[in-house]
């Protein structure tokens, strides 16, 4: 084992600790990314490096794409704009046994068509269902499951701050993997709503069925849904149309959802301190991960680390789809312990060059770049609710006392059987993934 390679393990070893200490993420990975560096280097080049860095990062223009989607969603969840969503969708299904736990999942990815993060849409959509479920004679179990699971949809379903995250690493189109990522996200939400379908139907007390909606009912909620089809076509009509770019898209996206919400009476402001405030909450955070992850990386890139691994990586004697496999699998583990842009920051510059080296469906470097990133978002979702941290049943459970965390931890199991299948056919089946983005051209 070469001195650079043990340097780039001893790091990683520390993080974990630090991780285990509660220490916060950032600083988990900033600490042993300077002392790393002052281990291959020299405390001068350390503090010449310090001195740019931050400004570097934080000046990066592609970057404003993320608090700006962030404040949109900000915007979409003090709008009220997920009421109606779930009102109109339980209009149309909740007549069926789980009705009402499907509505849920509908709104939920139409919600994260305007929201981009899977905190946000679990935390919105439970605070409107979940009273409505509990109400109508859901099984605890079956509604906070539904909603940690319908959460993911934040993400798969584009604007998704990950992959925004992934494209700047990996310098990818963030068009072409909104795309890429659509298929996948209407396939997690027809899924998720099989799965419901089944679980109510082997199990008739977890769930109940509401009186069948009127035409002129369905017809109403409708209407109250137009702000958030109008935004969809209006920002994703316009990036993959290349009227304007993804970040001139954010920015027209936040302004209108800001409209939307004061059109409807209920962005008021106080909520709209509340919104101005959580996004720059969030950023910070975000951007204090970037600068963590930031110095790890460039400590890894002096050991020569990324290199060595995709050197090995490439020299194992098993198919590439397995070895692919593999990574997705220590994916699924590290999304035990962290939450999905910290898996990506500190991972991508180490595994990315080592796929791209791999032969893999006789993909063309872009198209192999893309189909590997909506890979990874679907696995980061399934760390987002699976035990034993599962970010996302946290959030729930916090709007749900009254049901234990260990009974939601048992009804996403049958979700994360759903995502497990899911991901299989992504893995072996790109087409899936790449279609839109090649009827893009």
């Amino acid at each position: 084992m070469t001195f650079g390679l043990t340097v780039g393990l001893s790091m990683f070893a520390v993080m974990l600790v630090l991780m285990a200490l509660r220490i916060p993420i950032a600083a988990a990975m900033f600490i042993p990314g300077m002392l790393g560096y002052l281990v291959m280097s020299d405390g001068l080049n350390l503090m010449n490096l310090l001195k740019g860095s931050a400004v570097a990062r934080l000046t990066v223009y592609d970057l404003s794409v993320i608090p700006l989607f962030l404040l949109m969603g900000q915007f979409a969840t003090q709008g009220g704009l997920s009421r109606e969503l779930f009102r109109a969708a339980a209009a149309f299904v909740g007549h069926i046994r789980g009705g009402l736990a499907m509505a849920s999942i509908l709104s939920a990815g139409a919600f994260g068509a305007v929201c981009g993060s899977s905190v946000a849409t679990s935390a919105t959509i439970t605070q409107v269902a979940y009273p409505q479920m509990r109400g109508h004679g859901y099984h605890g179990r079956l509604s906070t499951a539904t909603l940690a699971a319908g959460g993911t949809l934040g993400i798969l379903i584009p604007p998704s701050v990950p992959l925004v995250v992934y494209a700047i690493l990996t310098e990818q189109n963030i068009a072409k993997l909104f795309a890429a990522a659509m298929i996948p996200g209407i396939l997690a939400m027809l899924s998720y709503i099989v799965v419901i379908g089944v679980m109510a139907r082997i199990n008739p007390s977890l769930a109940t069925r509401q009186d069948r909606a009127s035409w002129a009912m369905r017809l109403s909620s409708l209407a109250g849904i137009w702000p958030v089809l109008t935004i969809f076509l209006i920002v994703f009509g316009g990036i993959y149309g290349g009227v304007f770019s993804p970040t001139e898209g954010a920015a027209i996206g936040a302004l209108s959802t800001f409209v939307a919400g004061v059109a409807k009476r209920e962005l008021t402001r106080e909520k709209l301190k509340s919104a101005l405030a959580g996004t720059a909450e969030t950023s910070a955070m975000v951007f204090m991960i970037f600068l963590g992850a930031d110095m790890m990386n460039t400590t890894l890139a002096l050991t020569q680390m990324p290199g060595q691994v995709a050197s090995w990586m490439t020299t194992l004697d098993i198919p590439a789809v397995a070895i692919v496999l593999a990574i997705l699998l220590f994916y699924v583990l590290l999304g035990c312990v962290m939450d999905e842009l910290s898996m990506l920051l500190l991972t991508i510059p180490v595994i990315f060059p080592a796929v791209m080296g791999l032969d893999l469906f006789g993909l063309s470097p872009d198209l192999k770049a893309i189909w590997f990133g909506i890979l990874v978002l679907v696995t980061v979702g399934i760390g987002l609710i699976a035990p034993p941290i599962g970010l996302n049943v946290y959030v729930v459970n916090n709007l749900a006392p009254d049901v234990p965390i260990a009974d939601t931890y048992r009804g996403v199991l049958p979700f994360l059987a759903a995502d497990f299948i899911r991901m299989v056919l992504l893995l072996f089946f790109p087409a899936i993934s790449l279609y839109l983005v090649l009827q893009m051209g």
